[in-house]
């Protein structure tokens, strides 16, 4: 059996703007762009299509996944260029009042390969005053998604999601040799966490992170982190934006997974335990004669 062939990947750093047709204007530029450099897969951030903060303005501009323009758009842009789109997550409606953040892998073919609902929301307060509700108008998802590349098996998270590891251990015991984060992190969250996470989820996966990011001060106002990445199953920083809109790109060698898990193979070491309660801990300590 031959080896998975390497391929070019590429993350597209944007500003999401408050009209769904500007940020697709952008998005399909920087696309564009990485495909003139060799790209064949393409990632864009968390929220392609708008960052809105003020909910009345957002359900006013948002659409269901049949009729989304930004998505039909997506779609004919992956044929058009005949690569895999990965469409970091839309805004999209699924009652009057919910909507949900959803992640779109489309094929050369411009079919859609895999949807993903982010599952862990974004409920925050930042000391000095910054917070954010993402469940007051966004419903969770509960399945953890995977799809199958020609260089190998990927897995769908979206942002807030890296801060909880089991997920991309799941999706690594079951084959996931690239695991994607599309992203829109503060600032503030971004210059503490974000390289010390994506590089975390990395290393103790042995798999390559792929995390575009929503970069800059925002029409709404907002103002994100940037420095979109693509780490290595090593925890080495192949490719990094700064804070403005722009491509980076990095050459992926999927061997590269396979030799780095036979060197520290965690994922087979893994053990399922039980936790004893303080009480229980006593009595053992005491039965010993170590109390």
């Amino acid at each position: 059996m031959s080896e998975p062939r390497s391929f070019t990947a590429a993350m597209v750093q944007m500003r999401s703007s408050l009209s769904p047709q500007a940020s697709f204007d952008e998005a399909e530029s920087l696309i564009r762009e990485a495909v003139a450099q060799g790209a064949d897969y393409v990632q864009t951030p968390e929220v392609s299509n708008l960052i809105q903060p003020d909910r009345a303005a957002l359900f006013a501009l948002l659409a269901s996944e049949d009729d989304d323009a930004s998505l039909k758009a997506y779609r004919a842009l992956a044929r058009d260029l005949s690569i895999h789109l990965h469409v970091g997550s839309l805004a999209l409606r699924v009652t009057p009042e919910r909507a949900v953040n959803r992640s779109f892998l489309i094929g050369p073919d411009g079919e859609v390969m895999a949807r993903y609902d982010k599952i862990h929301m974004f409920d925050i307060q930042l000391e000095g005053g910054e917070s954010y509700r993402e469940s007051a108008s966004y419903q969770p998802g509960d399945t953890a998604v995977f799809a199958d590349l020609p260089w190998g098996r990927l897995g769908l998270t979206i942002c807030y999601d890296m801060r909880f590891p089991a997920l991309y251990r799941a999706l690594a015991e079951r084959g996931a040799i690239f695991l994607a984060a599309p992203s829109a992190f503060t600032k503030k969250t971004g210059e503490a966490h974000w390289h010390t996470l994506l590089r975390a989820r990395a290393i103790e996966n042995g798999a390559y992170v792929f995390a575009a990011a929503q970069g800059g001060t925002h029409e709404s106002g907002r103002v994100t982190y940037g420095h979109s990445l693509i780490v290595d199953p090593w925890g080495e920083v192949l490719a990094e934006a700064g804070t403005e809109p722009g491509v980076i790109l990095a050459q992926i060698d999927p061997a590269r997974v396979a030799s780095v898990r036979q060197s520290i193979p965690s994922l087979q070491h893994g053990r399922r335990f039980g936790i004893a309660e303080p009480h229980e801990t006593d009595r053992l300590r005491l039965l010993r004669g170590t109390a």
